[in-house]
C-alpha cells in the first residue's frame, strides 16, 4: 500500500521544512534587529565607506545561508507537494472501491442486515494541503489570526482533491462577510480559526498567499 509509507515521508519533509522556517526566522531576526543591515541593501556608509558598526563579513555569511535555505524549503515544499498528490489520489482510488463494494451488495438479501462494513483507515485526513507565505499588513488574514506558516488543512466545506483553487475562492466567494471555519496545523498542532472573507484596500478577500 503506498499511502501510509508515502505519508510518513510527508510528515518527515514538514518536519525538515519546520526545522528551515525555524532556522530562517533566526537569521531574519538578528539581520533585522535595531541597527541591523537588514536581509537586504547596502553595507556602506552615506560616505560610500563599509559601515563599521557591523561585522559585514558575518552579515554576508548570514545572507548566503538565508538564500540557501530558501532554497531547500522551496525544494521541499515542492515534494511534499507531490507527495499530498499522490496521497490524495489514493484517496479517491479507495473511496471509489468502497462505493463499488457497497453497491455490489445492495441487493434484496442485504436489506434488514444489522451488519455494516468496517470504515478503512483514512491516512490522508488532517494533512495540510497549502501553506500561508505570505500575508498582506492590514488583510482579513492579517487581522484574523492567520501566520505565516500556516498549513490549511480545510478552508470551510474545502479540503484538498481536485480544482483546489477553483474550490476556495468559489468558497471564500459565497462566504463573503460572512465567517468560514478555518483548520490549519500551526507549530505541528491543530487550531481552529474563523476568517471573514471581505473587501479590503489590497486584492482578493483574504489578501495572504501561499
Amino acid at each position: 500500500m503506498v499511502a501510509p509509507d508515502v505519508k510518513a515521508e510527508t510528515m518527515k519533509l514538514m518536519d525538515q521544512r519546520g526545522a528551515l522556517e525555524a532556522e530562517m526566522d533566526a537569521i531574519i531576526a538578528r539581520l533585522t534587529a535595531a541597527g541591523g543591515p537588514g536581509i537586504t541593501g547596502g553595507l556602506v556608509d552615506a560616505e560610500g565607506f563599509p559601515r563599521s558598526d557591523i561585522d559585514i563579513p558575518n552579515v554576508l555569511a548570514q545572507r548566503r545561508r538565508l538564500a540557501e535555505l530558501r532554497n531547500d524549503h522551496k525544494d521541499i515544499t515542492n515534494k511534499i507537494g507531490k507527495n499530498l498528490e499522490v496521497l490524495h489520489s489514493a484517496k479517491l482510488s479507495r473511496n471509489e472501491q468502497s462505493t463499488s463494494r457497497r453497491s455490489d451488495t445492495t441487493d434484496p438479501s442485504h436489506f434488514g442486515s444489522s451488519q455494516s462494513e468496517p470504515m478503512e483507515e483514512d491516512h490522508v485526513t488532517g494533512l495540510p494541503f497549502a501553506m500561508i507565505d505570505e500575508i498582506a499588513d492590514g488583510s482579513p488574514a492579517s487581522v484574523d489570526g492567520l501566520q505565516l506558516g500556516d498549513e490549511i488543512v480545510k478552508f470551510g466545506n474545502v479540503e484538498a482533491g481536485d480544482q483546489l483553487q477553483e474550490r476556495l475562492m468559489s468558497e471564500a466567494l459565497s462566504n463573503e462577510d460572512s465567517q468560514v471555519s478555518l483548520v490549519i496545523i500551526r507549530q505541528g498542532s491543530a487550531v481552529n480559526l474563523t476568517i471573514t472573507p471581505r473587501k479590503w484596500h489590497g486584492r482578493g478577500l483574504l489578501g495572504s498567499s501561499s
